[in-house]
């Protein structure tokens, strides 16, 4: 079994975000028995079990954790402290931890606390635009939305690797062909300014719909940039850079002006499946291993 990453769902009730084209929404009827909970009768049976998952991926090859979920992973913090907590429990612990967000309540504080004690490495900072204006109404959250520019500096300053990971909504298409500069000035234009904020790496995420209908497949449907612009921006990629490597699950890594940059077409792991090969196992809060998001049917262990 070769397994690339695992993502660490972080349990919360209700995300403090209402982003519109959100994959958890989608399948908002796969709910998983939250046994992370430390007020449960067979709370250290479960715990028990919660490292055992851990050490099953790090025993397959797994050097990769993505703290990620539902919701915003800040939302709760005691459940983190407990992962670094398990991290030194562990005989072989993961030393490469990642964390996906949009950056809503993250401070100095905050960003200390993952440093030093989470032993999270790099953040992963999911922005469906450049613009601070357009990203926060996207994002519609209940708490204050971060201004990206600060925020980046706070996040290089305590000396995370960054990466942003770009949602590639309709405001890309009016960035590279809404004005009279030439397209590969306008994209360019786009790199640029994620090098000003610091970044290390780029993921360019294609928006997933699920074909099933929802509410957020409706929205990605009007709110997704055009195939021209996702073209545009390939297109850049391999005419201006180089190329690192190729990732297991075929997506290849360029070198473009400094910036490691992926783009991902493939974001749910839908691609056909070689042996046992996954791009991630989800390790979900009842403590089981799966291999999608939106199928229980998954279950690795």
């Amino acid at each position: 079994m070769k397994i690339q990453s695992l993502s660490v769902v972080v349990p919360n009730q209700t995300c403090v975000n209402h982003c519109p084209f959100c994959v958890s929404r989608m399948n908002a009827d796969k709910v998983y028995r939250n046994q992370m909970d430390d007020n449960l009768p067979f709370f250290d049976l479960y715990l028990r079990d919660y490292l055992k998952r851990l050490e099953f991926a790090r025993d397959n090859g797994c050097n990769t954790v993505m703290l990620t979920g539902n919701t915003e992973p800040q939302q709760n913090r005691k459940f983190l402290t407990y992962f670094g907590m398990f991290m030194q429990l562990m005989k072989n612990p993961f030393h490469w931890i990642e964390m996906q967000t949009t950056g809503v309540l993250l401070d100095q504080n905050y960003l200390r606390f993952l440093r030093n004690h989470v032993g999270v490495n790099l953040i992963s900072l999911s922005l469906s635009s450049l613009d601070d204006a357009v990203n926060r109404g996207i994002i519609d959250s209940h708490a204050q939305a971060p201004d990206i520019r600060m925020l980046c500096g706070e996040i290089k300053r305590y000396d995370f690797s960054l990466r942003l990971s770009l949602n590639l909504t309709k405001w890309y298409n009016g960035r590279i062909f809404g004005n009279s500069n030439n397209v590969e000035d306008n994209v360019k234009a786009i790199f640029e300014t994620c090098r000003f904020y610091g970044a290390d790496q780029i993921t360019l995420r294609v928006l997933y719909s699920s074909g099933t209908g929802t509410p957020q497949d409706q929205w990605i449907s009007e709110n997704r940039a055009y195939d021209e612009t996702v073209e545009a921006l390939r297109n850049y990629v391999t005419s201006n850079g180089t190329v690192l490597g190729v990732l297991p699950h075929g997506a290849t890594k360029y070198s473009v002006g400094g910036l490691c940059v992926v783009i991902d077409e493939d974001c749910m792991d839908k691609s056909d499946k070689v042996d046992e090969d996954y791009k991630y196992l989800i390790l979900q809060p009842d403590c089981k291993l799966y291999s999608q998001w939106d199928d229980p049917s998954s279950l690795i262990f």
